[in-house]
């Protein structure tokens, strides 16, 4: 079957809408549809010659518009061409401004804009690479998340994930029969998650990685008698720290481990989610 066209209007990047989209979609496994991003969208011109566009090639249209104006003309059109269409903020632009008793302001890109919560989010990232993988323990301490872990269990993309939420991430591998780092055990135990993954499941990751690099798969890195043992070490460690939950990874997105993680520190009264670098 030809794709359906589905056209997203954005006078931002269009990030939002593509995000909602991307995920609605996902219940409609194999549908064939295209979507197509038109982004800075910053006049009624434009918008009526999308709309054109849309209604020669019969789209489903999806809006992230912030400015009034813009949006009612968005829904004049739709009804016009009499086009399905979606307008993502509208409603709660409005429910919210009746709720706070406060006109929206209609200034498009806000969530780009460089101000403090940026710039830290910039600082959490370049503070991530550089205490990744434990290549600087006297970083620990200032970390906002310690992440404790045998060798692929998702700790560095898990930190990267975290530090584009705005916090600074460490985190310590953990080595059959090594100690972790003296720097360890300075971290407030309230911000260290352990991570674990089922043994077969790491087997295979690790024979992927081996694979890719090229190496033996007879090495101990791949052998399960040797996950086994590194695992039984981690357990260990983890059942004499008490205060770090202890999260199973395995099968499991980045996405929902930190959302497990962050739901936490929030509970712990630790979270300072400062947002996603994105924009309507």
């Amino acid at each position: 079957m030809k794709p359906k066209p589905l056209f997203i209007i954005s006078d931002g990047t269009g990030d939002t809408a593509e995000k909602v989209v991307h995920a609605c979609l996902l219940q409609f496994e194999g549908a064939p549809v295209q979507p197509q991003t038109f982004p800075h969208v910053q006049d009624a011109e434009q918008l009526r010659k999308l709309f054109r566009v849309a209604k020669e090639v019969d789209a489903f249209v999806v809006t992230t518009l912030v400015r009034g104006e813009h949006r009612e003309e968005a829904a004049r059109l739709a009804q016009q061409y009499r086009l399905e269409f979606v307008d993502i903020v509208g409603n709660m632009l409005s429910n919210l401004s009746n709720f706070l008793k406060v006109a929206p302001i209609e200034t498009a890109g806000l969530l780009h804009r460089a101000d403090a919560r940026y710039f830290r989010r910039i600082a959490a990232v370049e503070f991530t690479v550089k205490a990744d993988d434990g290549k600087e323990p006297r970083m620990l301490t200032e970390a906002d998340i310690v992440l404790v872990g045998v060798s692929r269990t998702s700790k560095t993309p898990l930190s990267v994930f975290l530090a584009h939420k705005g916090y600074r991430v460490g985190n310590v591998p953990l080595v059959l029969d090594r100690d972790p780092p003296e720097q360890l055990w300075e971290v407030d135990s309230r911000r260290v998650f352990a991570l674990t993954i089922d043994p077969e499941s790491l087997g295979k990751i690790r024979k992927q990685r081996l694979e890719h690099m090229r190496m033996s798969d007879r090495t101990n890195y791949g052998q399960i008698d040797y996950i086994l043992a590194e695992l039984d070490f981690a357990h260990d460690l983890f059942d004499r720290n008490r205060d770090w939950p202890v999260i199973d990874v395995t099968n499991k997105a980045v996405e929902e481990t930190a959302a497990t993680i962050l739901k936490v520190l929030a509970e712990r009264g630790l979270a300072t989610h400062v947002g996603d670098v994105g924009q309507l």
